[in-house]
């Protein structure tokens, strides 16, 4: 049996089965972005609900594991070598896991990078600009009587939407017929932009056809269905 007693997130998150991969994570556009990865790979994992609600990704042992605060983070008890590895950011996270699985990114080297630009693509773009526009329209941002920033990053989120738009022409996939961790990344924040943080009228997404016809298939995979719900909120 794998001993992780050296980390300290154990101690608020015992792992039941300290064999399988530990996700700490919380159902958010960062959060399922792993979950989603592990469904459809078929990794054994245990997931621990680290309710951002309740600043638990502020504890002192959150805080061990990823220092930045912010979920989600995953301890491997098989890492590189046999040994445990702990690793926080989502975007590093999904490299590790699909060079760990072989699964969800292209084995050619160069669209393997391709797809890596895309994660980068929403990691640096959508990512910050959705989250940003869901401030000031839905949370404590949209009482501020200034509305420059609102519409900054409504602008912002236009142009990003119809840049991915543009990629989806013509194709299933951010990789034309291969369903990847390119598309695991950005499933997430299209969705809460138009559903949890209702932007929908707001960015005008019914003129991105080819993000909507995405959307809607990435939705209807059974994998991502799961993994949207992992960790269940309490």
């Amino acid at each position: 049996m794998s001993d992780l007693s050296s980390f300290p997130i154990t101690s608020r998150w015992p792992a039941a089965h300290p064999d399988r991969l530990q996700l700490y994570s919380y159902p958010t556009p960062n959060g399922v972005k792993v979950s989603i990865a592990l469904e459809e790979m078929g990794l054994p994992y245990e997931a621990h609900a680290v309710d951002i609600g309740k600043d638990e990704s502020w504890t002192p042992e959150f805080l061990s594991l990823n220092p930045n605060g912010k979920i989600p983070a995953i301890i491997d008890p098989d890492g590189p070598g046999g040994k445990p590895i702990g690793l926080f950011e989502s975007g590093a996270i999904l490299l590790y896991l699909s060079d760990k699985t072989g699964k969800l990114v292209p084995a050619d080297p160069a669209r393997r990078y391709e797809t890596i630009q895309w994660v980068f693509f929403q990691m640096a773009g959508i990512g910050p600009m959705f989250g940003q526009l869901g401030f000031f329209h839905k949370f404590a941002g949209r009482s501020i009587e200034d509305k420059r920033p609102l519409q900054r990053y409504r602008d912002e989120s236009r142009r990003l939407l119809g840049v991915l738009d543009k990629r989806l022409e013509g194709r299933q996939w951010i990789m034309d017929d291969d369903f990847t961790i390119a598309d695991v990344s950005l499933l997430g924040w299209v969705r809460n932009l138009i559903g949890f943080y209702g932007a929908r009228e707001l960015v005008e997404f019914d003129r991105f056809a080819n993000v909507a016809a995405w959307l809607e298939r990435g939705l209807a995979r059974p994998a991502v269905k799961r993994g949207l719900e992992i960790p269940a909120r309490s």
